[in-house]
């Protein structure tokens, strides 16, 4: 057999095993998504258990956001150095630690668990993502993407859906997150099988985290990098802050619904994203354009949101949430123009960068918009008044997304290869 079969069938091999760690990360990015999600639906319990208010209910699940942000930077850098095999099994088990700290339910406990999930998650969309682009043609690349971000919310979906029914009737809140660790630790093992031990070639004495970090330099000194990091950031802000922290609240305090009608109308948020980011993928891949799809995305969210916050009985409760949650698809694109527009051996420090980004805005947000909520309504109750007032600066946020996505370069297949940077 030639040294050409040789080579042929063992990068066959190696695509077909990072394809396989890719589906086995989709299962990690499922349950982290859902560990994000799950406090939104357990509020009462929270607060009693910890002693607090429901803003400070809130400002112990927005932790989550801070050590997420930082750590996409170092999971970028970790993946694009020393490669999947051990990287993504180790941020597994940090959140896996962290789910179980959460479920003690001690404050303390519950603050460093809430972090360590947060630091943990920061390698599943970066992660799955470094899997897809070893594993897929870059053909294909927009589409595994969608559905990488589609697995993750319809884990976020489940967050509210099915944990919401869990905790009040099946088991206690405390065990659900203990569980959930157990699960995580499975799939860590099942990770670390399945990927190869191969990444990226690196230049000689690349070992060391300050060599690792230099990727960030190129991404970092794109100026496209921070339009599409801004982009996605201000587009994730109605499904990070909007639905998974004060979905409920809005729905149950400013509409008056009932707590398990809130939750499941919240659900399908994030249910329809497990329908937009795949299909919105498809499209821009199909036409071989990605600004149009990311534009229009935004657009069908500016709609949605506008309508659910001061017309929420124009149209069918579920409905209105679904399209929002499709719209919010948009928000994945980005994540693919980011790689496009920067070279190939950065990979995953681009997804890391777009991941600091994006996150930096919902950790420094989402206390905000708490603040903001509570100084409308003067320490009162959270009226819909009250939500509607504080929902412009959302809408303002869609607003200039759309605006900052048209100066976005387009790396679709449409335009010449020679325009896109990574394009060999």
């Amino acid at each position: 057999m030639s040294a050409n079969v040789l080579t042929a069938n063992s990068e066959r091999s190696a695509r077909f095993g990072f394809i396989v760690a890719w589906g086995f990360c989709l299962l990690f990015y499922f349950g982290q998504y859902a560990l994000r999600s799950a406090p939104g639906v357990m509020i009462p319990e929270l607060t009693s258990a910890f002693g607090l208010t429901t803003l400070g209910v809130s400002a112990l699940v927005g932790l989550y956001y801070y050590t997420y942000s930082t750590f996409s930077i170092v999971a970028g850098a970790t993946l694009d150095g020393l490669g999947a095999k051990y990287v993504i099994p180790a941020g597994i088990l940090l959140t896996a630690a962290g789910a179980v700290l959460f479920g003690l339910g001690v404050v303390g406990d519950a603050e460093v668990g809430r972090l360590l999930q947060g630091a943990g998650s920061a390698f599943a969309f970066t992660g799955a993502v470094y899997l897809a682009a070893h594993g897929f043609p870059p053909r294909y690349l927009a589409t595994a993407v969608g559905f990488t971000q589609c697995f993750g919310m319809l884990g976020g979906s489940a967050g509210q859906f099915v944990v919401g029914r869990l905790i009040h009737g099946t088991v206690f809140w405390e065990q659900f997150w203990v569980l959930s660790g157990l699960a995580l630790a499975v799939i860590a093992a099942l990770v670390w099988v399945a990927a190869p031990r191969g990444h990226d070639a690196r230049p000689a004495g690349s070992g060391s985290l300050l060599s690792m970090l230099k990727p960030y330099k190129t991404v970092l000194s794109n100026p496209q990098s921070y339009l599409c990091g801004f982009t996605a950031g201000l587009l994730f802000l109605p499904t990070t802050i909007g639905d998974m922290i004060w979905g409920v609240p809005y729905l149950h305090q400013g509409l008056g619904v009932g707590f398990a009608e809130a939750v499941d109308r919240a659900s399908m948020v994030p249910l329809g994203w497990v329908i937009g980011c795949p299909l919105l993928g498809y499209i821009a891949d199909r036409i071989g354009r990605r600004k149009p799809v990311l534009i229009g995305g935004a657009l069908v969210m500016l709609v949605a949101s506008g309508t659910v916050v001061y017309l929420p009985h124009l149209m069918p409760p579920y409905v209105l949430g679904l399209l929002l949650g499709i719209g919010s698809g948009a928000a994945m694109i980005p994540y693919t123009v980011i790689k496009e527009v920067n070279p190939d051996n950065v990979k995953g420090s681009a997804t890391g960068a777009i991941n600091f980004l994006v996150f930096t805005f919902s950790a420094l947000l989402a206390p905000v918009y708490g603040w903001l909520l509570k100084d409308l309504s003067i320490g009162g109750s959270l009226t819909l008044l009250v939500f509607q007032k504080a929902s412009v600066v959302g809408l303002i946020g869609i607003v200039l997304a759309m605006v900052l996505a048209c100066f976005i370069r387009e790396t679709g297949r449409a335009v010449q290869p020679t325009d896109i940077v990574g394009t060999k």
